[in-house]
């Protein structure tokens, strides 16, 4: 209880220190720089942190912009021009992500305001279905959300672009998502996201090739740009007509048997009476990165000290190792 407390305030302190710190301009209080920046500590700076522009970088993200506010391209023709060009992530890929170009134009550090508390972390909801080789429930037990913008902290950087441009940018992808038509097709399409492939394990999206046939295609037989433009599945096109056939027969023979439906709902009300040797293994990880929090706790608020510290750490992280 005590240490669980003492966990609490100096998290509630780090958070208070931080928000002083960005509200005095700080920029070293921002976790990363973003692409077109580098990051100079203290050390480099001669006490103070800043970012550097990388001409390289900057003249790419100047040409990004240039494509969706002037040329009105969409962030996936941006993709493949920058793949067309040869051009390489910050992390050395050959592929550029969507999200990846979304966060660079949605960044305001690029117009010279970058800024602090963008994230609001809060407790995760429950999953409706689990994510492809992901556990039902989060580990974590929080998720980031986005915060109301008049919340965020504006701290001065270098800017890359113009604020002008900036804005209209802003302004075509609000245009982009008016007119993007993925969301009307979505509800023509009653299984999309719930078929799950059996041989490579992601789900199944519609597709429609003509006015008349309409299909279930797996995501993993798609060029998509996470797996590098490679199909990674062959498995063959399912009729849409005929699975929605197949899957309400189904549903209404289950409907007809209410005794099946109740066995299987009082089954889930039961708790596992011996659970995997999988989740107990991950029980067991669990409560020993707590017990390494807290004793970091501890020897931050001076309870412990460092000859005391260090070989019990030391053991705990061997045995979660092992």
């Amino acid at each position: 209880m005590i240490a669980e407390y003492e966990r609490a305030k100096f998290l509630e302190r780090s958070r208070r220190g931080k928000r002083h710190a960005a509200q005095e301009g700080r920029v070293g209080i921002l976790c990363h720089a973003p692409y077109g920046y580098r990051s100079v500590k203290k050390q480099e700076g001669g006490g103070e942190a800043r970012f550097e522009i990388v001409f390289d970088e900057a003249r790419i993200v100047k040409q990004v912009f240039a494509w969706v506010g002037e040329a009105r391209c969409t962030i996936n023709e941006v993709c493949r021009r920058l793949h067309q060009a040869g051009i390489r992530t910050q992390t050395g890929k050959e592929h550029w992500d969507h999200k990846t170009i979304w966060d660079m134009l949605k960044n305001p550090a690029y117009k010279g305001e970058a800024a602090f508390g963008k994230t609001r972390w809060r407790p995760v909801k429950p999953r409706l279905r689990a994510p492809r080789g992901r556990p039902a429930q989060s580990r974590r037990g929080y998720a980031g959300n986005d915060a109301p913008k008049h919340e965020w902290i504006t701290i001065p950087v270098p800017a890359i672009i113009d604020p002008a441009v900036f804005d209209a940018v802003q302004e075509q992808l609000e245009e982009n998502r008016r007119r993007a038509r993925i969301p009307e097709k979505g509800s023509r399409y009653l299984l999309q996201g719930l078929l799950v492939c059996a041989k490579c394990g992601y789900a199944n999206s519609g597709r429609t090739n003509d006015e008349r046939n309409a299909y279930y295609r797996c995501g993993g037989a798609m060029n998509v740009p996470r797996q590098g433009f490679e199909r990674v599945c062959w498995n063959k096109e399912l009729r849409m007509d005929q699975a929605d056939t197949t899957v309400w027969q189904e549903v209404c023979r289950l409907l007809e048997n209410p005794q099946r439906l109740e066995q299987e709902y009082r089954q889930r009300l039961q708790p596992k009476s011996q659970p995997d040797e999988h989740e107990g293994m991950l029980a067991q990880i669990n409560k020993l990165r707590r017990g390494i929090a807290r004793l970091i706790d501890r020897y931050a608020d001076g309870l412990i000290d460092k000859e005391e510290f260090e070989p019990r750490v030391t053991r705990l992280r061997e045995r979660m190792q092992h």
